[in-house]
């Protein structure tokens, strides 16, 4: 099968995006049991009102046994917990700087 030179061109341009395609996406963590409203609102989905919801669930259970408990979080489902879950720790410092995005699916909790 011969390839054309458009679509040779296409393969090439596809595979150069998809190199690059991790380093566009924001790296680091929030630490949930130490990080501010405002760090806080750097995850995914997560905007001041849920962040209020993080930092009370927090301030009245004592912080973060894991991160699985952010499931506990009113407004909090699967399918959210599932785009924060690579960005959020417990312990150690906050490393993220930059609001993490993600494409909308059509389907919200």
């Amino acid at each position: 099968m011969k390839l054309s030179r458009p679509r040779v061109a296409f393969c090439a341009l596809v595979l150069a995006l998809a190199a690059l395609a991790p380093a566009l996406a924001a790296e680091g963590v929030v630490n949930i049991n130490d990080a501010d409203l405002e760090q806080l609102t750097l995850l995914p989905r997560i905007g001041e009102f849920l962040a209020g919801r993080i930092l009370e669930f927090r301030e009245e259970n004592g912080g973060f046994k894991s991160v699985e408990e952010l499931l506990l979080v009113k407004g909090i489902g699967d399918k959210t917990f599932e785009l924060l879950e690579p960005h959020v720790a417990i312990s150690g410092e906050t490393t993220l700087t930059e609001k993490v995005s993600v494409e909308p699916s059509g389907d919200e909790e």
